[in-house]
């Protein structure tokens, strides 16, 4: 009966221990309780069956926590658990390229450096030059760099 409730106790341990790895991300109550079973089960071995009993059990439980993430992380079953779809989609950026030196417009948030206005007629996101704006401040654009709209306030 000692050895089954030491096995028992190992077997949850390692259970917890990939849970807590690969499921829940950060230290969670999984990875908690992965540590109280091991130790309980250490504890059990040694206080219950033997000293002897207690290092062998020490040692099944570290190759068993090692065994199982190395053949965890061998498996398919990250692959199948992984996200393969690549983010193909690219943002629409042909009102920037409308969008000219000397054009004006006005602030539709506030620019605490980088807000959206609007200019000629279409809302984009713009960067201060290196004031803070306030919205509905008149601004002029001073160049486009990159598909960033740098602005300063209109006079």
């Amino acid at each position: 009966m000692d050895i089954l409730i030491i096995i028992l106790l190992i077997i949850a341990a390692v259970i917890l221990f990939l849970v807590e790895l690969f499921v829940v991300p950060g230290i969670s109550i999984a990875g908690i309780l992965a540590g109280v079973c091991a130790l309980i089960a250490n504890y059990y071995a040694f206080a219950h069956v033997g000293t002897g009993a207690g290092f062998l059990t020490l040692a099944v439980t570290a190759v068993a926590s090692i065994g199982s993430l190395v053949w965890f992380m061998r498996s398919k079953t990250l692959d199948r658990l992984s996200l393969r779809q690549n983010i193909t989609s690219k943002i629409d950026r042909s009102a920037e390229a409308r969008i000219r030196p000397g054009d004006t417009g006005v602030t539709t948030t506030r620019l605490a450096l980088i807000g959206y206005a609007e200019i000629g007629g279409n809302i984009v996101e713009v960067k201060s030059t290196g004031e803070l704006l306030d919205e509905h401040t008149p601004v002029r654009v001073v160049r486009v760099v990159d598909g960033t709209i740098l602005v300063e306030k209109h006079t």
